[in-house]
């Protein structure tokens, strides 16, 4: 008797990584005739968020880049510098339009259905029963996008460094902005010493999202996002005319927490709850494209699809950054500054990209060399 509520694959959470993952699984000859689940408790309507991230050259996913750019500004206190990313662009997404994306492409497969619940909890044995408010459902095995439980319970073990944000995207009757550059990061309106930024994603010259950001161990009130936001428009930008039209906020951990080992045999974490985002800057459109990637050619070769997902040299260096950060946060500009001004484009972004050689990893930290970093080394190293 046939089961509809049984699946080749299940996918909880149709965010980003989940999304990905099925845009993979039918684009392969072998994966797209499976039968796959996506299950999400919301259907997403509306703008949650912006995706940023470099590539050289086209990809799949410019038909839904907002904008790009191959020039950005960094400026601090002490510095104020033009970063021509060449042979780079760096590129925004609209979470909307990416869902939007996904959906119309994956909707033109019967093997695949997209069930709107909650999941409560999952119990494994031959098969794993996903078990949700509304309904019960198995799959040989499951990605799971949700944080474990051991994450709320035993984070004060472990680093975490908080990326906290609220932007807003405005639109202005004249123009008023170069949408040929944008801001990287702007440290002349930090908060109280802490590691804290102006971020401006100019769309045209008159819209751009604009965002206070902030890499901490402790949040702030709304408030403070609010007064910064509008100080930076009306003093420094010099805008006194605009609308609000988008609002974005959300906070990404930062953290050296070992999410991997929460996978098992046949339950895999995707996402943040996969350790999927870049843990020292909160970038992680890429890695999950690179993460689903090795996922699909674990699976076709018959091993665990979490199988060799990470590197660790960068976990480690991660740690380092990540405890600096935590121990010394007004360092915060200090390190970027250094990092943004000693490096060539393409040494910084294969190293963000977690593809960088050992020579070119020497060449970063010698432009971070200093105490902190020396201490955090030893920290990790004995911890």
């Amino acid at each position: 008797m046939h089961n509809d509520n049984h699946f080749d694959y299940i996918i909880v959470g149709n965010g980003l990584a989940g999304l990905q993952l099925a845009l993979a699984f039918i684009q392969d000859p072998i994966l797209s005739k499976k039968t796959l689940a996506l299950i999400d408790p919301v259907t997403k309507t509306k703008n949650d968020k912006t995706w940023s991230f470099w590539e050289i050259g086209y990809s799949e996913w410019d038909p839904v880049v907002e904008k790009s750019w191959q020039t950005a500004s960094f400026k601090s206190p002490k510095k104020d510098l033009v970063l021509p990313l060449k042979p780079y662009q760096y590129k925004s997404i609209r979470a909307i339009d990416f869902y939007d994306f996904a959906k119309t492409k994956l909707a033109g497969y019967n093997n695949i259905r997209f069930i709107k619940d909650a999941v409560i909890t999952l119990e494994e044995d031959t098969k794993v029963r996903v078990i949700g408010k509304n309904n019960s459902y198995t799959a040989s095995h499951v990605f799971d996008s949700r944080l474990p439980e051991k994450y709320f319970k035993n984070i004060h073990k472990y680093t975490l460094v908080q990326q906290h944000f609220k932007g807003w995207v405005i639109e202005t009757d004249v123009p008023v902005f170069n949408n040929n550059m944008f801001t990287m990061m702007d440290y002349r309106f930090q908060y109280q010493g802490s590691t804290s930024f102006m971020y401006v994603l100019p769309f045209s010259e008159t819209k751009a999202l604009i965002e206070y950001t902030f890499f901490t161990p402790d949040t702030v009130p709304e408030a403070v996002y609010d007064t910064a936001l509008e100080h930076y428009i009306t003093e420094h930008l010099q805008i006194k005319n605009y609308q609000v039209v988008e609002t974005e906020q959300g906070n990404i951990p930062m953290t050296d927490f070992p999410f991997w080992k929460e996978n098992t045999a046949k339950i895999t974490k995707i996402g943040t709850a996969g350790g999927w985002v870049k843990a020292s800057t909160g970038y992680s459109f890429k890695h999950v494209e690179k993460n689903v990637a090795k996922m699909i050619a674990n699976i076709k070769t018959g091993n665990l699809p979490h199988s060799n997902l990470f590197k660790r040299k960068y976990k480690i260096y991660d740690k380092i950054f990540l405890h600096v950060l935590y121990t010394n946060n007004k360092k915060g500009v200090w390190i970027f500054e250094q990092f943004y001004a000693k490096n060539t484009i393409p040494t910084m972004f294969r190293f963000l990209d977690e593809q960088s050689t050992f020579s070119e990893d020497l060449k970063i930290m010698k432009s971070l060399y200093s105490l902190d970093f020396i201490r955090g080394f030893f920290k990790v190293l004995f911890r």
